[in-house]
């Protein structure tokens, strides 16, 4: 959860409203009732609202504002470090007044008092950011997802392997992006091809 939170974090920091809930979305999915589960379903409702809004869909906007806003309402001011009363109270501006995104930036969203920069993130939350950011630019999303089912088997056991290097590579180097994308999926065909390789040979 706590990669997945810093990962959507410094993916709306950055601009990218709507691709925030692609990296909260899972872990979001995975959790029981709760506080963690009320955080990033009001984060992501937060993150459509101003999507909507930026979309001057106002309805979408006021509606989603005020949901979001009763997920978040009985959490802590700073829960899991997030700025969750600043984000309760721009979701009440929101609500009645969506078409302020005109006028100004949206809120932003800090983790432990500061914002997050994309190159502020450790590897687990890089990654996280990497599958999202893809997503939104329009590459392979079953080559992302699988590099970072990689990635992530290499951080279980300790090591920031070339999958991983690779999706961290992918959120900062943001003029590289296609290169690295290729690269990527070179390193995953040459797994499967690998894996493939051997699977049934013991049956």
């Amino acid at each position: 959860m706590d990669a997945a939170l810093r990962a959507g974090v410094a993916v709306y920091d950055a601009g990218h409203y709507h691709a925030a809930h692609d990296a909260w979305e899972d872990a979001w999915l995975a959790l029981d009732d709760g506080r963690d589960e009320r955080l990033l379903h009001g984060l992501i409702q937060f993150t459509a609202a101003i999507h909507h809004a930026r979309d001057r869909n106002w309805a979408g906007a006021v509606g989603l504002a005020e949901s979001a806003r009763e997920y978040l309402d009985t959490l802590p001011d700073d829960y899991r470090g997030v700025n969750v009363d600043a984000v309760r109270a721009y979701l009440a501006a929101l609500r009645d007044d969506p078409e302020r995104v005109e006028r100004a930036p949206p809120l932003e969203l800090t983790y432990e008092g500061d914002p997050l920069a994309l190159a502020d993130l450790d590897a687990p939350a890089a990654i996280e950011a990497a599958v999202a950011l893809a997503a939104r630019e329009g590459y392979d999303e079953d080559v992302f997802a699988d590099g970072a089912e990689y990635a992530r088997e290499g951080l279980v056991d300790g090591d920031l392997n070339e999958f991983g290097v690779l999706l961290c590579d992918f959120v900062t180097e943001r003029e590289q992006r296609a290169l690295i994308a290729t690269r990527l999926r070179q390193h995953v065909q040459r797994r499967q091809r690998r894996e493939a390789d051997v699977s049934g040979l013991f049956d």
